[in-house]
């Protein structure tokens, strides 16, 4: 049975109540108002079938103009955290062998994710914690002009970490999962 409406749908959801509700990037309103976010579900049963999708998202980046940025969603892979992060490592080879540095980006969401320098119930976990494994692909002409006019941008990762701790483990998980 093909759940992908579903999973759009929650992740749509996890995007408004936790990106966009927490203020995690100034940003991802202005993306979703323009309709401008392509979510897209791949059911990768391997790396090498991970690695074209991520590489098919670049392509159509590419070809569209029109989308700001994409979700690459994947439900039914990588549940192991250290597995995902060998996928965000290939999604940047992917990037520099295909001549993409400088044009797109990626950045990761993991329901286990879990900063270097944190233990897992630390709440700023959160800010990068999704409902379901996805990479996100921006187009970085876009990121530097977003981040232009904006006040102290590289403040952001640190005043999100800080925002999430005051909510505490427990609000923060309640929020990402009330999106199930």
């Amino acid at each position: 049975m093909d759940h992908t409406a579903e999973i759009i749908t929650r992740t749509r959801n996890w995007i408004k109540v936790t990106v966009i509700g927490c203020n995690f990037c100034p940003f991802a309103a202005r993306e979703v108002r323009q309709d401008s976010v392509h979510y897209e579900v791949a059911y990768a049963g391997s790396a090498m079938t991970a690695r074209q999708a991520f590489l098919n998202e670049c392509i159509r980046l590419d070809k569209d103009s029109s989308i700001g940025t994409t979700l690459l969603i994947f439900p039914d892979a990588f549940p192991l955290f250290a597995d995902y992060l060998d996928l965000v490592k290939m999604a940047e080879e992917v990037i520099r062998r295909k001549k993409y540095t400088g044009i797109y980006q990626v950045a990761g969401f993991h329901p286990l994710y879990q900063f270097a320098d944190t233990t897992p119930d630390d709440a700023a976990n959160y800010t990068n914690r999704s409902i379901y494994p996805m990479l996100h692909l921006l187009r970085e002409d876009a990121v530097h002009k977003a981040i232009k006019d904006f006040p102290n941008p590289e403040g952001i990762p640190a005043r999100n970490i800080d925002f999430a701790r005051r909510k505490g483990e427990a609000y923060m998980k309640l929020l990402r999962d009330s999106c199930w």
